[in-house]
Order: structure tokens, then C-alpha cells, then sequence
């Protein structure tokens, strides 16, 4: 569904120095330097699939889906997505697609989403009985009754960010672009958004590239990952793999009936934290088995709970290392 074959996309930026004199030279003279902000990336993505498109801001990963969507055209390298030529911008193919950029929004501002939800299905040509049942499904879906009569300027964020998911998705698009949809939502928006994604994944067989920075999106909906850092791809994979290969160590949560000392913690692994009440222990793969059993038989343990890394320490530590093989 998609296809991306040595990928280069580089900006030509102006530099000058502060002041008058700098200004007034660079009427004569403006020196520029080339930043790549894609570097010779190669992937696929087939039908059906959800990915998780990851990377540090400035990363590139915006720019490789501006690329996608036809709204950018590549300084070199091939690009197919559904069949087409992305920035030939067909009929075809943006039929097939919709970008939703979480610090965007193509609601129309002083006027009800009902009304932006009509303008589409003109621009689209949407039959009519078809999309009367998609707006349907997506009011069932997202929940918007009672949303789309009132002016766009009187919706919260997270009920703005439901329409918004709406209206795009008004074409039945096949492929989904979402460029960090759950930005600025709570907890419990990011949660139904989360939610609808993947319900619209299975039911439409929808294929999902998905960039965020809260790493819940990501565990909750893309089984691979894309790693992407200076415009270069790091990693492609499985989101387990990834854990397993940046930290193979484990953290182990202990709840306990009262106060222990530092010290019999110590035994047992690396302690990331300890209160009173619990610790939270980083222990390695290998010790793991021989550290439990002597958890449960020396301290006074209620409760154990053994997990991976969280991922936002996972994607830390990756990037670190590839700032620091930069410098080196």
C-alpha cells in the first residue's frame, strides 16, 4: 500500500548575522546551506497495517508524510502509495488517502462541523445514501451527537479533534495519515481517539501510519515501528523487538506491607525508586528468575508486577546513542 524507495527530501535555508549591516548585505549576497530533511529512507507498508512512524522533533517525519499525502514533491527517490504517484496529486489518489494533522484543523471556525461535513461531500462527491451511512457510523464510532449543530468555536479540543477525525474520514480513505491526532488531548480523549483508530482499522481494513509522541498511541495501536532520527531510518521492526534490543532489562514493581532497607534492595537489582509503601527494581533478563524467587521469599511482598522499560526510556536511550555516534 505503501512504497518508498531511497526517499531524499532537502530544504535550501537563507543564514545571515543579526543587524543592519548583515540585513542590508544580504540584499547583494544571502548564503544558503542545504538541510536534508530526509536522507535515502526505504520502506513498505501493506494493506491493513498499522505503523508507528517515531523520531525526536526535527526527525523528518512530518516532511516523509507531507511526501506521502502529495504535498510535498521528493528531491529524489520513488514513492507509491496505493498505486499512485503521490505528488501527481490525481483524482485517484487523494480518494484514497486523508492527512490529519493534530495542530491543524479544516473545521470552519464560525460555522457548525454539519456544514464543513456537507462542503466535503461536495468536494469528495459523495453520493448521498453514502454519506448519510458514513456519517452515521462515525457519530456511533466517535460519539458526536449533539456535536455537529453547534458552531466549531464552542467545542472543546478533544470534541474538535473527534470532528476532525470525522470529516477526513468522510471518502472512506484507505490509507490514514495521522500526524500526532492525540496532541494536546487528556487522558480519556486520548483514549477514545486511540480506540477509534483501530476500530476503523478493522472495520475498513484502513492502512494506518501513525506519527505521535505520547509512546501509549503507539502501544496501543502499531505492532511495527518506524525509527527515524536526523532524516536517516534506524530501526523497522516489531515495537517488543525494539524494547528487547535498546533495554533488555526488566522493572519489577514491588508492593510492600511495610518499610524494608535500601540495602536488601540492592541485592536484587538496581533500584530505580523505594518508598515506605513499594520499589521499583531494574533487573536483567538473565537475573531475572533468581531475583523473584528471593523477592518473594525475603521481603514482605502483596504484590509483584514484572514489565518491560517504559517506552518513553526506550526511545531516550535510542536517541542518545544516535546523537552520540553523530558526534563521534
Amino acid at each position: 500500500m505503501i512504497d518508498i524507495e531511497r526517499l531524499r527530501k532537502s530544504y535550501f535555508v537563507h543564514r545571515r548575522q543579526p543587524g543592519l549591516r548583515a540585513a542590508l548585505r544580504s540584499l547583494v549576497y544571502r548564503p544558503r546551506e542545504e538541510v536534508k530533511a530526509v536522507d535515502d529512507i526505504s520502506f513498505r507498508v501493506e494493506p491493513g497495517e498499522r505503523v508507528g512512524f517515531l523520531g525526536p522533533n526535527g526527525a523528518g517525519k512530518t516532511t516523509t508524510l507531507k511526501v506521502l499525502s502529495g504535498l510535498l514533491h521528493p528531491t529524489s527517490g520513488r514513492v507509491s502509495v496505493a498505486g499512485h504517484t503521490p505528488h501527481d496529486r490525481s483524482r485517484a489518489f487523494l480518494r484514497q488517502i486523508t492527512l490529519v494533522m493534530g495542530q491543524k484543523q479544516q473545521l470552519l471556525w464560525d460555522l457548525p462541523p454539519s456544514e464543513t461535513f456537507l462542503l466535503n461531500r461536495a468536494i469528495y462527491d459523495i453520493p448521498r445514501a453514502q454519506y448519510d451511512e458514513t456519517v452515521a457510523e462515525l457519530t456511533e464510532l466517535l460519539g458526536l451527537s449533539g456535536l455537529l449543530g453547534k458552531p466549531t468555536r464552542q467545542l472543546s479540543l478533544g470534541e474538535r479533534m473527534k470532528c476532525e477525525l470525522a470529516v477526513a474520514l468522510l471518502h472512506r480513505p484507505r490509507v490514514l495519515f495521522l500526524d500526532e491526532p492525540t496532541i494536546g488531548l487528556d487522558v480519556t480523549m486520548q483514549a477514545t481517539v486511540r480506540g477509534f483508530v483501530r476500530a476503523y482499522n478493522e472495520r475498513f481494513g484502513a492502512t494506518v501510519l501513525l506519527t505521535s509522541h505520547y509512546m501509549d498511541d503507539v502501544a496501543a495501536l502499531c505492532p511495527r515501528v518506524l525509527v527515524i532520527d536526523h532524516g536517516h531510518l534506524i530501526y523497522d521492526g516489531s515495537l517488543s523487538e525494539l524494547v528487547r534490543r535498546v533495554r533488555p532489562d526488566k522493572r519489577v514493581l514491588l508492593r510492600l506491607s511495610r518499610p524494608v532497607e535500601a540495602r536488601d534492595l540492592q541485592r536484587l537489582g538496581t533500584v530505580v525508586s523505594h518508598t515506605d509503601a513499594q520499589a521499583v527494581l531494574q533487573v536483567s533478563q538473565t537475573e531475572l528468575q533468581g531475583a523473584v524467587q528471593r523477592a518473594l521469599a525475603q521481603l514482605p511482598v502483596v504484590d509483584m508486577t514484572v514489565e518491560d522499560p517504559p517506552l518513553e526510556e526506550v526511545m531516550r536511550e535510542l536517541f542518545q546513542r544516535g546523537a552520540a555516534e553523530g558526534a563521534a
